[in-house]
């Protein structure tokens, strides 16, 4: 594992984010762990030590660079899978409070193990979104609600914004078609009560662009929101 980890080191330190030596030996164990469990379950398609350093660490950091998160804020993945961009976040930013939400328990089995073998702590919730944004001691209590999961952007608002406070933020991090997901999704911000505050294009090192959007949700949300899964998926906002 030797070259393996190398690797990774080599791809974290040319881009611009400073890590330290414990951080470091952290996204090496997390790279390593990823593949071995990928071998028992499907958490990724990518297991080149280049590609995770670049198309997960690189890119789950992104956030970093497009919104100033406050110090010890609620932090809030939804549809972590393999814990992106969740758990890159914590390893360089130990101080905010993660949650790890998502709908399939065999991830968060890996996740649990994943946390341990880094040391860290985050509270694992094994739930559809829609589901747990409807729980009283998750509803509208997270600063900042982010997730990389591929769905519609007009869907992903209706999944994440019920878990962001008043005043708090959605970060969603979608490819290069974005524009035209925002053109469609403005009908899904006025009944979620959110605007687009900033869009931040982060050029990863191998060129693929990310788009980043950050939503304030002005409002607290009607009780109404988010719907059932089956509405949801047959008449999207």
């Amino acid at each position: 594992m030797d070259n393996f980890s190398n690797i990774i080191k080599t791809v974290l330190e040319d881009s611009k984010f400073t890590f330290t030596d414990a951080m470091m030996d952290q996204f090496v164990k997390y790279a390593e762990q990823l593949v071995q469990w990928n071998s028992k379950i499907n958490l990724t398609a990518i297991t080149d030590p280049k590609e995770i350093a670049i198309k997960h660490f690189i890119d789950s950091l992104s956030v970093l660079d497009a919104f100033e998160i406050p110090r010890g804020a609620k932090v809030i993945d939804v549809g972590t899978g393999a814990g992106f961009p969740g758990v890159p976040l914590k390893i360089v930013r130990p101080d905010i409070k993660l949650t790890l939400l998502d709908s399939l328990n065999k991830r968060l089995i890996f996740l649990e193990e994943l946390m341990s073998k880094l040391n860290l702590q985050a509270e694992l919730i094994h739930s559809r979104a829609e589901d747990a944004a409807r729980m009283q001691i998750l509803r509208e209590s997270y600063n900042v609600a982010v997730s990389r999961a591929v769905a519609p952007l007009n869907v992903l608002l209706e999944l994440c914004i019920p878990f962001v406070s008043a005043h708090g933020v959605f970060i969603a991090m979608k490819g290069s078609n974005a524009n035209a997901e925002l053109e469609n999704s403005k009908n899904a911000m006025e009944c979620l009560k959110a605007e687009v505050v900033d869009i931040k294009v982060s050029s990863l090192i191998d060129k693929n662009d990310r788009n980043i959007i950050i939503f304030k949700k002005y409002s607290e949300l009607s009780n109404i929101y988010p719907r059932h899964s089956s509405k949801i998926s047959k008449k999207p906002l």
